[in-house]
């Protein structure tokens, strides 16, 4: 299953490239998901929850991440197992970042392979809504942490730098502004939009 995405955050590609680089950041703006920490080999382990209306999964698996510094693009390559349901998931994704202006684009390209109970929501085109809600959910709490990055650091400057504000300059995932997936909404707002597609295809 295919799934091309792009979504903009307002703020410039360094600060977006840099967070991309901080992977317990990621996670804890992405709904759902869970850092459980880096392997001596560098793979990155984690879980990722998921209620899609009755269907209830927790994958836990790993992933590795590469990163090309000159093209600004991030090459991510995954697997998860739900051994409650016996389910099971791989993705491949790429990410590329491009400046429009003060704001950063990132362009995405995911293949997503599912096996097991939650593959009948990948047949029904239900999955492709529901990621696209999750995008939405991820922005909006990314934007709320760089903003707040971006705030702190400036108030580091002005206050030259001094050690305890070093700390609040830091990017923290753990500041409280990230909100926790509410599976009810996603499940009937991804629903709603999976209808209404459907009924496009049929004008």
């Amino acid at each position: 299953m295919e799934i091309k995405q792009n979504f903009v955050v307002s703020q410039p590609l360094p600060a977006v490239w840099a967070f991309f680089h901080d992977i317990p950041s990621v996670a804890a703006c992405l709904p759902g998901a869970e850092y459980l920490g880096t392997k001596a080999d560098g793979s990155i382990s984690g879980k990722v929850s998921a209620k899609v209306g009755p269907f209830q999964a927790s994958f836990e698996g790993e992933a590795k991440v590469k990163y090309d510094e000159e093209a600004k693009k991030v090459e991510f390559e995954g697997k998860g197992v739900d051994r409650r349901g016996a389910s099971r998931g791989k993705m491949s994704m790429l990410c590329k970042l491009v400046p429009e202006g003060d704001a950063t684009r990132v362009d995405v390209h995911a293949d997503v392979q599912l096996s097991g109970a939650i593959a009948q929501f990948g047949r029904t085109g239900l999955i492709t809504e529901i990621a696209n809600q999750l995008v939405g959910e991820f922005v909006r709490n990314a934007e709320t942490e760089l903003g707040a990055r971006s705030v702190a650091a400036a108030g580091a400057d002005n206050a030259q730098a001094d050690s305890s504000t070093k700390s609040v300059a830091q990017f923290s995932p753990a500041s409280g502004a990230v909100k926790p997936l509410n599976t009810t909404s996603l499940f009937f707002a991804a629903l709603k939009g999976w209808v209404s597609s459907l009924f496009k295809k049929a004008a």
